[in-house]
């Protein structure tokens, strides 16, 4: 879709381990291409944009929703050995205090949580009622190199980089935890090779800040003062505060972060500065 590049796969574009199929996961003809049985099916197919699903809920309930299903029949069909489906933070809703455990209620606020909560529901579905090895990941916001900048890092940046405002919505204050892309996929990798069939497992990193402090972070890397910020209309329905408990797969699989939030931070903001 508009989000992806195949720019981001220069790197490894050529290697013969990797075959590119283009198409709508929607589509079970295609999907049916591309799965065979004994494979390993990683999900990470989705609309997710919260603002956008706002304003045209229709694409993501098209995409999270049945695309999840057509997956999930053809992984079934073709006997794959197991299926991941990678989910969000946002499933749980906004968190006062504490945070959220995998056996949590679902509570989303936003179309685009709420297509995503049906969706590891009905990946859960094919577990009991098929005997899939289904497994979910739910992850906090991540960060990192090639992120489309729609979301709110990038877009910082992006922003900053062409002289202008870097938008806040509200006063700052809501609240979102950050992790690594890279540390995200190795609690994928993980839950890939030691989890269980029909296990949930929170990924999370403990680094929880406001937008108001992450803005003024990207500031501060970026040589820019606040004069750069503009605070905008809020969100509808916009959740104050997630947080995730990843105790279990921190004790059951031995996950744990390895970047630091900072030098990471800092180390992205000052090489897409430098960018032409």
């Amino acid at each position: 879709t508009y989000a992806g590049s195949l720019a981001n796969l220069s790197s490894v574009i050529d290697d013969p381990r990797l075959t590119l199929i283009v198409g709508d996961i929607c589509d079970e003809k295609i999907v049916k291409i591309c799965v065979d049985e004994g494979d390993i099916v990683v999900n990470f197919a989705a609309e997710s944009h919260v603002d956008r699903s706002i304003e045209e809920p229709s694409g993501f309930i098209l995409t999270n929703v049945l695309g999840t299903q057509v997956l999930l029949s053809v992984a079934l069909e073709k006997k794959a050995k197991l299926f991941l489906h990678v989910s969000t933070d946002e499933v749980y809703g906004s968190v006062d205090i504490g945070s959220s455990v995998e056996t949590d209620p679902l509570l989303p606020n936003s179309p685009y949580s709420a297509s995503k909560a049906a969706s590891d529901l009905i990946v859960r579905s094919y577990w009991k009622t098929y005997g899939l090895d289904a497994r979910i990941t739910r992850c906090c916001n991540n960060f990192g190199p090639n992120q489309f900048p729609e979301k709110f890092i990038p877009l910082a940046i992006k922003n900053l980089k062409e002289e202008k405002k870097v938008p806040i919505y509200g006063d700052g204050k809501n609240i979102r935890e950050w992790i690594h892309v890279e540390d995200h996929c190795r609690g994928i990798q993980l839950a890939i090779d030691l989890g269980a069939a029909g296990a949930i497992y929170n990924i999370g990193s403990s680094i929880a800040l406001s937008n108001l402090e992450l803005a003024k972070l990207i500031l501060k890397y970026a040589k820019k003062t606040s004069e750069s910020l503009q605070f905008v209309t809020d969100r509808k329905g916009h959740d104050y505060r997630y947080r995730l408990n990843s105790s279990l797969i921190e004790s059951q699989l031995g996950f744990k972060t390895s970047h630091s939030f900072s030098e990471s931070l800092e180390s992205l903001v000052i090489s897409e500065m430098k960018k032409l």
